[in-house]
């Protein structure tokens, strides 16, 4: 799943490339991921985009005065950019374009989605406050504003999971699975670690794993075109998606815990004193 610095890293790459430009036509190939009819998204014709930004996980193309093309590309979403757009038919249900953009220099780009669950997501609207994952958004991380002492205010008192809690876009936003695992190991914590138990120590050290580690992530994202942000983000990875490897830091072997659709990595020397997770797959199977 596309998380902040991937988001971060298309934001800026269609800021470079597509603001200034006009929208001559837009071509919606799933209706299922066109989620608002008012403003029609055909409003968005003859209209010069003015500005690209990331919300969360949510790119949001301004569009002119009051319109906003908002984009969520879930779990399986992916941009593809074309410097010059194919001529080619789009048959709905036959390809994995969900929408097509183009541009008045000929220029232009598709959104596509794999798999068979689609959960991408296209807004049209006057406000990108009108789009509910939007609107419940808690803090951006990296915002200067965001301190330690208001990280730790919104962890007192919750009997929540730090991996879940990270994950929660309405407590933080622009977290995904990839990077929660990755600022878990940063922090030397397990995933399991209740969040109202950390000591002011643990929370130092979080916090400053989370920063960072989301800092040198926008930072290598920013500047790369679509096509090479996907490969960046694994090379990037310590623990996420790299059960059986070596951890880089101790040399223990990464392991994993899998749930219904996703997994975590973890690093038991790092991250659990040496002892392993439960796998919820085995577990299941024994009872």
């Amino acid at each position: 799943m596309p998380e902040m610095p991937e988001v971060q890293g298309l934001a800026v790459f269609l800021g470079e490339r597509a603001v200034g430009r006009t929208i001559t036509r837009t071509s919606v190939a799933a209706i299922a991921a066109l989620k608002t009819y008012d403003p029609q998204i055909t409003a968005l014709h003859g209209v010069e985009i003015t500005a690209a930004a990331r919300r969360g996980k949510f790119i949001v193309l301004s569009c002119g005065a009051d319109l906003h093309l908002v984009l969520h590309l879930a779990k399986a979403g992916w941009l593809r950019w074309y410097d010059a757009l194919p001529a080619t038919l789009i048959k709905p249900g036959k390809t994995p374009i969900a929408l097509r953009v183009a541009l008045d220099d000929g220029s232009g780009f598709d959104l596509t989605e794999a798999g068979t669950k689609k959960s991408l997501a296209v807004y049209v609207v006057r406000d990108p406050q009108e789009v509910p994952g939007i609107a419940r958004l808690g803090p951006d991380p990296l915002d200067e504003d965001f301190s330690r002492e208001a990280f730790a205010a919104l962890l007192d008192g919750r009997r929540t999971q730090i991996k879940g809690l990270l994950r929660d876009q309405s407590v933080i936003a622009g977290i995904g699975n990839a990077y929660s695992d990755e600022i878990l190991h940063a922090a030397r914590m397990s995933p399991y670690a209740i969040a109202a138990t950390l000591s002011p120590d643990d929370v130092d050290r979080l916090f400053t794993a989370m920063r960072q580690t989301l800092t040198e992530a926008v930072a290598e994202a920013s500047g790369k075109p679509p096509a090479d942000l996907k490969d960046a983000k694994r090379r990037g990875m310590q623990v996420h998606a790299r059960r059986g490897e070596t951890c880089p830091v101790c040399g223990d072997t990464v392991r994993s815990v899998f749930f219904a659709d996703r997994s975590l990595e973890y690093c038991p020397t790092c991250q659990t004193g040496g002892k392993p997770l439960a796998d919820r797959r085995l577990s299941r199977l024994l009872k």
